[in-house]
C-alpha cells in the first residue's frame, strides 16, 4: 500500500434517518471524541487508488436506492449502535470486497455486519443505560440507502471525497 492517507467508504442515507441517528449520536457520544457525524461504514482502509474510484463509479451507475432494516440495537461493550439488515446492502459490500480484494486489511475482510454507532468510548455501565433507554422505545424501521460517499481519513476526522448516488 502506498503512503498515502487511507480512504473510507460509507453508505448514505436519506435525511430524516441521518438526522435522527445524528442527533443521537450528539447526545449519547462523548462531545470531545465525536468529530464524526453518524455513518454506516462499509470499508474502514481502501488505498487512494483510481481502481477505486472507478469501481464506484460503475457501481453507482448500475445500482438503485434499496430500504435498509433497523432491526435492533447492539451493546458494543463501551457503547450502543443500531442493527441494520438489507441483502442488498451486504450484497454490495460482498461485491466491492470481491473487487478490492488485493488491497483489503483484515478487518474490511472480515464478515460485514451493518450497523450504525451512536455511543461509544464510554464506561460499560453507561453504555448499558443507554442501550435500555433506547431498547425500552425501540420499534423498527426502514431507511433507505441512497448512494456511496468515499472519505479520506485524517487521523480521528474525516474529509469527504466524493459522494456516488445510485442512479440505475
Amino acid at each position: 500500500m502506498n503512503n498515502q492517507t487511507p480512504r473510507i467508504l460509507t453508505l448514505q442515507i436519506q435525511e430524516p434517518a441521518f438526522t435522527y441517528f445524528n442527533d443521537l449520536r450528539k447526545q449519547y457520544f462523548p462531545a470531545q471524541l465525536n468529530y464524526l457525524d453518524a455513518h454506516i461504514t462499509l470499508f474502514h482502509h481502501l488505498p487512494a487508488t483510481d481502481v477505486i474510484t472507478r469501481v464506484l463509479e460503475q457501481v453507482a451507475a448500475q445500482h438503485a436506492v434499496f430500504p435498509v432494516e433497523v432491526t435492533g440495537l447492539l451493546k458494543l461493550g463501551r457503547g450502543v449502535a443500531f442493527q441494520l439488515q438489507s441483502k442488498e446492502l451486504v450484497q454490495l459490500q460482498e461485491y466491492l470486497q470481491q473487487q478490492w480484494q488485493a488491497w483489503l486489511i483484515p478487518q474490511d475482510r472480515q464478515k460485514f455486519r451493518p450497523h450504525i454507532t451512536v455511543q461509544n468510548k464510554v464506561s460499560p455501565a453507561e453504555a448499558l443505560l443507554v442501550y435500555e433507554k433506547l431498547r425500552s422505545t425501540f420499534q423498527g424501521f426502514n431507511i433507505t440507502g441512497l448512494g456511496l460517499s468515499l472519505w479520506e481519513y485524517l487521523g480521528g476526522p474525516w474529509q469527504k471525497i466524493k459522494d456516488y448516488a445510485f442512479s440505475g
